[in-house]
């Protein structure tokens, strides 16, 4: 207060008393909305009708691309399918015997026979294929189809560019696959065929050099068609061409044959000719059409994807007007949400001072109404403030509390202090007494219990070498062997290097304890307690095992899950302290872990923290 006083010397009391105008958050909230929303959804909408156009069409680029590439994966898919096919016949063993029969003019009708009815198995089981032909060394061809008058006529190659001699001098000149591009085939039932070809020449791999005859099959021009088909729409159209430009597919077969380019034209000519194909085609604007090209390597065939743009031109307008009167409805929408939202906030939040003064006030069972109204960020602010006074309360109650236990605590010590050396008199005391009589059992439990007693009440919280601990753990043992006649036997091994190091005393007696009260309480014939103490790194592992009655399975869960458990009678701390007692001294890195089955025995496991190293 001072510091502002200062800054604001000169200027009037007037001036400074007064306290500045302040504006509510809902009127904030909607100020800030229309600064922050309105103009930049505006904005927005001017921004996309710019972009759509340049975004749409680098996203058609791409999408043609795309689907050319597709269109070209297809095509060499569909033509290796047809090349395994092929191959089953150029390297078929009956077939090239057959074609040897016929070459040697052997058993000429059987081996024709034969021969057709293989071809008539292989282009039935095939789609597409409408026509196999075998021409053989000697000349002979033999033919089975579907798109003549009778399945042996060769129907298609009097239609053919070339000769059969030209075939079977280009195919049989070497041992790859032939393709020739799409021709007029034949007319068969008032339908057109345009075939296309893959040849090769037959191969008897018992002699590669000889010459036999060569294979053609022959794909009906239906395979491409549906291939291009495949990638476009109602506003596009996918050309498929040869090395020199004459069209062998599209989707009108009446172009079929049509020379579009030559060799020696540029991408420009080319690019030219396959926009004036398509508009003329489809008969729509030039202007509006885009098109793109993709030579296939295998092939040497130039496939062609060609779109109308008028419609995606169209689209855009529409898609325009559609991002206005979206905006303003949005603008409107999200005006009237803020509105009403804003406005449960705004209650929310009183709701939430409002029980903050109360609690303020020093009422602590207020509680914040939880409301389906309230915004998240609301709700878990009044769940946590909730939680808080809970915890607050719980924490004054609990405070409370251990001012009474303290107390209660500082009453049973002063009522507690017995001079340790005036009981340990009395015990040596009793002690002659036994010896006097010839009780030399009673002398030696007496004895056992004194430096128990001692050891126990010196300094009880402090460290010990296990040593020390052993050898009271040997006097603590041998009372209770006293106690129950002898009804079990101990084991205990100690790793010599553990000797000198230290830990906290009186750690391992109730895990011992516990394993002589309630495990060797049955009727068996010998119990065993063992003990082992051993190290992994820088680690106790200390093991307390008896063959007693066991633990449930209830029990050996909670206290491996820590939880806490209760011990029946009075004359010891339990396993819960100890386990309470091993947490506090090693700071959480102590681990216990108990195995146990009924009638068979229990497996205590701790491990520790090694506090000293003697070297």
């Amino acid at each position: 207060m001072k510091i502002y006083v200062k800054s604001l010397a000169g200027t009037g009391d007037k001036d400074y008393m007064k306290p500045p105008k302040r504006v509510s958050l809902w009127k904030n909230i909607i100020s800030i909305f229309v600064l922050t929303s309105t103009i930049p959804i505006v904005i927005l909408c001017l921004f996309m009708i710019y972009t759509t156009t340049d975004t749409l069409k680098k996203n058609t680029d791409t999408l043609m691309r795309n689907n050319i590439k597709q269109l070209n994966d297809n095509l060499n898919i569909q033509i290796n399918a047809y090349e395994g096919v092929l191959y089953q016949l150029y390297t078929e063993d009956e077939i090239v015997e057959w074609v040897d029969k016929l070459n040697a003019e052997e058993d000429m009708p059987v081996t024709i026979s034969q021969l057709r009815r293989y071809l008539r198995g292989i282009l039935n089981s095939n789609d597409y294929i409408r026509s196999i032909t075998i021409i053989t060394e000697s000349g002979l061809e033999v033919t089975y189809g579907c798109i003549a008058t009778t399945t042996y006529a060769n129907s298609w190659i009097e239609n053919f560019s070339y000769s059969t001699e030209e075939l079977y001098e280009e195919i049989s000149s070497d041992n790859k696959l032939h393709v020739f591009p799409t021709e007029y085939g034949n007319t068969f039932a008032n339908k057109d065929y345009y075939l296309f070809h893959m040849a090769n020449r037959i191969i008897d791999y018992r002699d590669l050099d000889k010459q036999i005859g060569i294979v053609i099959v022959s794909l009906d021009e239906e395979l491409l068609e549906n291939i291009l088909k495949s990638s476009y729409g109602n506003i596009g159209t996918n050309i498929l061409l040869d090395k020199n430009g004459r069209v062998i597919s599209c989707n009108n077969k009446e172009k079929i044959g049509t020379v579009l380019f030559n060799k020696n034209s540029t991408e420009e000519e080319k690019k030219s000719s396959f926009i004036s194909f398509v508009g003329d085609m489809l008969q729509i604007n030039k202007k509006h059409i885009s098109v793109y090209s993709y030579l296939n390597e295998e092939l040497q065939w130039e496939l062609v994807s060609a779109e109308n743009q008028s419609v995606y031109m169209k689209e855009i307008k529409h898609n325009a007007y559609i991002i206005v009167l979206v905006g303003l409805l949005l603008l409107f929408v999200t005006i009237f949400l803020l509105w009403e939202l804003s406005r449960q906030l705004i209650n929310s939040i009183n709701t939430v001072v409002s029980s903050m003064r109360v609690a303020g006030a020093g009422d602590l069972s207020t509680r914040i109404e939880i409301s389906e109204k309230m915004s998240l960020e609301i709700e878990n602010i009044a769940l946590q403030f909730n939680e808080t006074l809970g915890k607050l309360v719980c924490a004054l109650e609990k405070e409370k509390e251990a001012t009474d236990k303290q107390r209660k605590a500082e009453i049973r010590a002063l009522e507690a202090q017995i001079n340790p050396h005036f009981l340990y008199n009395t015990l040596d005391t009793i002690n002659w007494m036994a010896i006097d009589r010839g009780e030399f059992d009673i002398s030696n439990a007496i004895g056992s219990l004194a430096n128990i007693l001692c050891y126990a009440i010196t300094d009880s919280n402090g460290t010990v070498c296990i040593r020390d601990e052993i050898e009271w753990l040997k006097k603590y043992i041998y009372l209770q062997q006293f106690r129950l006649k002898n009804k079990f036997v101990r084991v205990i091994e100690v790793a010599p290097e553990l000797l000198d190091v230290k830990i906290h005393k009186l750690l391992l007696q109730p895990f011992i304890e516990n394993a002589i009260i309630h495990g060797f309480n049955g009727e068996q014939d010998e119990y065993i307690l063992e003990v082992y103490i051993s190290r992994e790194k820088n680690y106790l592992v200390i093991i307390i095992r008896d063959n007693g009655s066991g633990m449930s399975s209830d029990l050996v869960n909670r206290i491996n899950n820590g939880q806490t458990i209760k011990t029946e009678g009075e004359n010891h701390i339990g396993m819960d302290n100890a386990i309470m007692r091993l947490n506090m001294y090693c700071e959480g890195q102590a681990k216990v872990m108990v195995t146990s089955e009924i009638n068979k025995g229990t497996e205590v496991k701790l491990i520790l923290p090694i506090l000293i190293w003697n070297e």
